[in-house]
């Protein structure tokens, strides 16, 4: 049995908003929202939080808006812990990297609202192996061979990820409890967001990822993408909400994002609509 390795964090649980009627059956949670931060995003800068990993495609589609506009745009993404105080105060847009992710934000956000929540792409699971594929990895079933160790993200209910429950959704897709029974086997990292796993995969030579499109395709270099059957796929979307208080240009920006300018630049990283 291969040894498995949690990576850990130290974080406090996300809460329920006073405001947020939409989560008033889950009252009793500690607030991460710090009642001292004054939301007051307007500073004619247009600025978005959030996860790693549609970062790159939407800092390509902001440096054509900016050069086109005049505007600027400041995107800014990491763990949430790295932002998060910096968001409340002045966070035009929020993007969530899956639904349940963004869920989780608008816990810790009350100044911005559920029913503004708009998914724009959407991208499907997929495995990243070594550049080279040395192993010939082509798909789902070869990562339950006795010699592939695996890593995958998992948010393991304490950190805010995309990939929480990916792997386990890709191994039970056709309904077989023994896929994931073989593939927890041969895992042998959870990471707590995208970025802890690809160090992972680095440190410990692993085999495969299951991961999204945009790190193989950002790191050609020691990353290759094979993609999930399509039987197996799974996707999930990234999404945005903006600030009832954000700067003007915010909304301009948003709407340039789904031009069809922008999804050209957003499928070179594996995003569609």
């Amino acid at each position: 049995m291969i040894r498995l390795t949690m990576l850990t964090v130290t974080t406090a649980l996300a809460v329920l908003p006073a405001t947020a009627d939409v989560f008033s059956d889950r009252v009793g949670e500690t607030d991460l929202a710090d009642p001292s931060i004054t939301h007051a995003p307007e500073d004619g800068i247009v600025k978005l939080y959030g996860a790693g990993g549609p970062h790159t495609a939407f800092q390509k589609v902001a440096d054509v808006w900016q050069q086109q506009t005049g505007n600027k745009v400041e995107i800014v993404a990491g763990p949430e812990a790295e932002w998060s105080a910096d968001a409340q105060a002045d966070a035009d847009i929020l993007w969530g990297t899956s639904e349940q992710s963004m869920t989780a934000f608008l816990l810790t956000y009350p100044a911005f609202d559920h029913a503004a929540v708009e998914p724009i792409y959407i991208r499907p699971a997929v495995i990243a192996v070594k550049a080279g594929n040395p192993k010939g990895i082509q798909g789902f079933d070869d990562l339950l061979a006795e010699d592939i160790a695996i890593v995958v993200t998992e948010g393991a209910g304490v950190y805010n990820t995309s990939g929480t429950g990916a792997w386990e959704d890709v191994a039970g897709r056709l309904g077989s409890l023994e896929d994931i029974v073989a593939l927890r086997q041969n895992i042998v990292a959870y990471a707590l967001g995208s970025g802890a796993g690809f160090q992972q995969f680095r440190d410990r030579d692993a085999d495969a990822w299951i991961t999204w499109p945009n790190w193989p395709l950002t790191h050609p270099d020691v990353l290759e993408l094979v993609e999930i059957e399509k039987d197996r796929q799974i996707w999930r979307d990234v999404n945005v909400v903006i600030s009832p208080d954000a700067d003007p240009a915010a909304q301009d920006f948003l709407d340039f994002l789904v031009t069809a300018e922008a999804q050209e630049l957003m499928a070179t990283e594996g995003w569609r609509r």
